[in-house]
């Protein structure tokens, strides 16, 4: 049987963790793309570090990244770079076009139909064309998702699902940072963050359709929970605060101090009503860590019994990319168009 062929889109800090799994897990990495010139060129096993054995897969420029695929023809494309979907059209189009199945990390792609419906759709509609599959995966799949429908499985009556979890924004990335507006003074963060849920719900599904909403992380994620449960949303609100520095704290990734009076990061919360009469509430909060702080998962099925789950220190980025890795049988094996996991059933080892 010949071996499963990947190009890892993305040599920043999840692609070290994403190309040893798949390496380990016996599929091919046959090609890499960045458009950091510091990358460009180097063997994929300097980015892997842990002293890998040099592969002989050199980085390539991201300008040649459609010759790259042709010439390789890899069965999956792993994208960790953006947390937006319109941030990712062209390498999407390209895998959609080359009929590559493709699976990204990006925030955003894991039910974007709620958020960017009409790029999802174009992909949709391209990916169908050239029988492939897109789709977004990561930590969410099971720690905001399965691990929770798997919970309501062993519940009689189900009355609200309640999630909070927080991360390090510094564990992602400077796309992510910027996304939760750490850096900024309160008076940015209004205008460029929190302004966007000061509108009405018509107001925002206009922003919605037109592929210009920026959505928080559990914005993406309500839906899918309710997709997998077999919910009618039938509202949903968005609030986003600023987490404010109380002494000054340095940002490695942002390559900046964030003065005391500034935003860290921000707290998210997305509540949905739904036609079943289950309503849906969860919470992100992703900030620039102090040294006390600590990753946490806390999600509450309330009804006839009630149920909690606490996972304390998760490690996201790893079990973001195991899950991507492990999510890749389900890619290859789906229907075509872009099929959110939530369609895909179980994640499994």
């Amino acid at each position: 049987m010949e071996k499963v062929k990947i190009v890892q889109y993305g040599c920043g800090k999840m692609s070290a963790y994403t190309m040893r799994y798949a390496l380990e897990k016996g599929y091919e990495i046959v090609g890499a793309v960045d458009i950091n010139p510091d990358v460009i060129g180097k063997d994929i096993s300097e980015i892997i570090g842990c002293n890998y054995e040099p592969t002989g897969i050199k980085i390539t420029d991201a300008k040649d990244t459609e010759a790259l695929l042709v010439n390789t023809k890899p069965d999956v494309c792993i994208i960790t770079t953006m947390s937006l979907v319109s941030d990712l059209e062209e390498i999407l189009m390209l895998c959609a076009k080359l009929g590559i199945n493709a699976i990204t990390t990006c925030e955003e792609a894991f039910y974007p139909m709620a958020s960017n419906p009409t790029l999802t759709k174009k992909v949709d509609a391209l990916a169908k064309q050239n029988n492939c599959t897109i789709t977004g995966s990561g930590y969410q799949d099971v720690f905001w998702g399965n691990l929770i429908y798997t919970l309501g499985g062993a519940t009689h009556k189900i009355t609200k699902i309640k999630g909070s979890s927080s991360y390090n924004v510094e564990d992602y990335g400077i796309a992510l940072a910027q996304v939760h507006g750490s850096g900024m003074t309160l008076e940015e963060f209004d205008e460029k963050v929190a302004a966007a849920d000061k509108i009405s719900e018509e107001e925002r599904q206009k922003v919605i359709e037109s592929g210009t909403y920026t959505p928080s992380y559990m914005w993406n994620v309500v839906p899918w929970l309710a997709d997998r449960f077999g919910f009618t949303i039938t509202s949903m609100t968005q609030k986003c605060v600023p987490i404010v520095a109380k002494e000054d704290i340095h940002s490695n990734t942002l390559n900046m101090d964030i003065k005391a009076g500034r935003a860290t990061g921000m707290s998210a919360v997305v509540t949905a009503q739904t036609k079943e009469g289950v309503e849906i509430e969860a919470e992100c909060i992703g900030k620039v860590y102090a040294p006390e702080d600590v990753d946490t998962n806390d999600w509450t099925i309330y009804g006839e019994p009630d149920t909690r789950v606490v996972i304390t220190e998760p490690k996201t980025v790893e079990l973001t990319c195991a899950s991507v890795i492990n999510r890749i049988p389900d890619l290859i094996n789906s229907v075509s168009g872009f099929v959110p996991t939530s369609r895909m059933g179980e994640l499994k080892y």
